[in-house]
């Protein structure tokens, strides 16, 4: 007998997304609704510090050990230090860890150097605002001398690099030292292709959006990695830089604290441990035969997770989006210029989206994120009327309901989905730690396949994705 669903991430306030108490039903309490863990589909899953018995003392404890090994030495009592956030971190099991290591760096810099300022500069993408709400939810305000979300496009400072001016943010910049806090969470692996992972923020969340839209209108995902590389290796940056903090996540939860005044080695653990951690369950997705989509997360469209894995990732997993030798997988909205009026893909070597998903029921997710490419691209259901509205009414989402239909509530969406689609299988985005929640049919299916993805991972895919990125040994 299958277990009882994981209990999904709650819906909470915030001006991108609806009322939470308008979120009636979630999927976990739908009938015939179950889990699986990715301990049961893969035995060999590392051990994580959190969520554990130890709770969130964990990640403090963690935290302090691995920034013993840090240089400090170089804060002088009279000075300023920024530590530098993304707000991708805050939707990692629910924030609390991140928030954490940002609390545990602040008393750490305090207690070891006597900064004159230790503030808190919290970087975002296309929603200004968000950094502000997690800096309140976690009273972060209060516990750093001074707390700031920043917008891309918030004043910027010319950064003089190798291959010409790049503009940061002045307020990531406008202290003595910064210190950089980020994960390893591969969620934007579009952008980055595991290649200069931990450098990327530079090029994203503490720069201006001539520059961080690189990577959006200009070179593209994978061309694009530069210049992060050439901002973080400017002569500027380098005289500001302290060190970094990164959660090494898994899909299970938090693995590790890495912390290191060598950012390119906390690099290299995070591309390797990426790979290692993640490619059992991208390719076990992209063994799914057919399955009906939910969302049901706190996030934007693309972004809500499941196993530790977003959706815009599962879009794309009828290809390797690991393998370099891919150009163009369908992952990313961004795509869309690739894609004709017709909706198909202008050129041959430009795969469709992931043939399995044959319906998308959207019963909770944000807007804040241009989204109309995936209803254009796949059938789906927005359940109820509030939620419809909001999304017509976001300068980025204007048409995403010219391509979605409204249901009244999600039961009747889902009698539509099976009825329609014929399929039971049922694969569910909604921030369950530690697994995902699945109808029963998908369980057995994943279970089934797990094995096999495994071994062909170890096998054949590691391997390939090490030697691409002249990674030679495998511990």
């Amino acid at each position: 007998m299958r277990p009882s669903p994981i209990q999904p991430l709650p819906a909470r306030p915030s001006r991108y997304g609806i009322d939470p108490q308008l979120v009636k039903k979630r999927f976990a309490e739908l009938p015939g609704m179950t889990s699986v863990t990715l301990r049961e589909l893969f035995p060999d899953s590392p051990n994580v510090i959190y969520p554990s018995s130890e709770g969130i003392a964990a990640i403090r404890r963690a935290t302090e050990e691995k920034m013993e090994k840090m240089d400090l030495s170089m804060i002088q009592p009279h000075q300023s230090v920024n530590v530098l956030a993304s707000h991708h971190g805050f939707t990692l099991l629910g924030g609390e860890p991140y928030a954490e290591v940002l609390r545990t760096i602040y008393d750490v810099v305090k207690r070891r150097t006597g900064a004159k300022e230790v503030r808190l500069r919290a970087g975002v993408g296309l929603r200004f605002r968000e950094t502000e709400e997690y800096i309140k939810r976690f009273a972060l305000k209060q516990y750093f001398d001074r707390a700031l979300g920043m917008a891309p496009i918030d004043e910027g400072i010319p950064i003089e690099t190798e291959i010409g001016t790049l503009y940061g943010l002045k307020r990531a910049y406008d202290a003595d030292w910064i210190i950089h806090v980020h994960n390893s969470d591969v969620r934007e692996v579009h952008f980055h292709r595991q290649v200069d992972r931990a450098v990327k923020p530079f090029g994203m969340s503490y720069a201006r959006i001539e520059t961080r839209s690189t990577y959006h209108q200009n070179l593209g995902p994978r061309a694009a990695n530069f210049t992060a590389r050439a901002i973080f290796e400017s002569p500027f940056v380098q005289r500001k830089f302290v060190g970094a903090i990164f959660m090494n996540m898994s899909p299970s939860g938090v693995v590790s604290i890495e912390a290191d005044n060598d950012l390119y080695k906390i690099n290299d653990t995070v591309t390797l441990d990426g790979l290692r951690y993640y490619g059992k369950i991208f390719h076990l997705l992209g063994r799914i035969d057919e399955c009906i989509v939910g969302l049901d997360f706190p996030c934007p469209v693309p972004y809500v997770f499941s196993a530790g894995v977003i959706y815009c990732n599962f879009v794309g997993a009828n290809v390797d989006l690991f393998d370099l030798d891919v150009k163009l997988p369908p992952y990313t909205w961004y795509t869309e210029a690739f894609y004709g009026k017709d909706g198909r893909p202008l050129l041959p070597d430009i795969s469709p989206v992931n043939p399995a998903i044959r319906m998308v029921i959207h019963n909770y997710a944000w807007i804040g994120y241009p989204s109309a490419f995936f209803a254009q691209q796949l059938p789906t259901l927005v359940v109820g009327k509030e939620q419809a509205e909001l999304f017509e009414h976001d300068p980025q989402n204007m048409e995403y309901m010219k391509y979605a239909m409204v249901a009244d509530n999600l039961e009747d969406a889902m009698r539509f989905a099976y009825r329609t689609t014929g399929t039971d299988k049922v694969l569910v985005f909604d921030g369950a730690v530690g697994g995902m929640n699945v109808s029963a049919s998908l369980a057995d299916h994943l279970m089934k396949e797990a094995p096999a993805a495994s071994a062909y991972v170890e096998s054949v895919l590691m391997p390939k994705w090490l030697k691409q990125r002249g990674i030679h040994v495998f511990a």
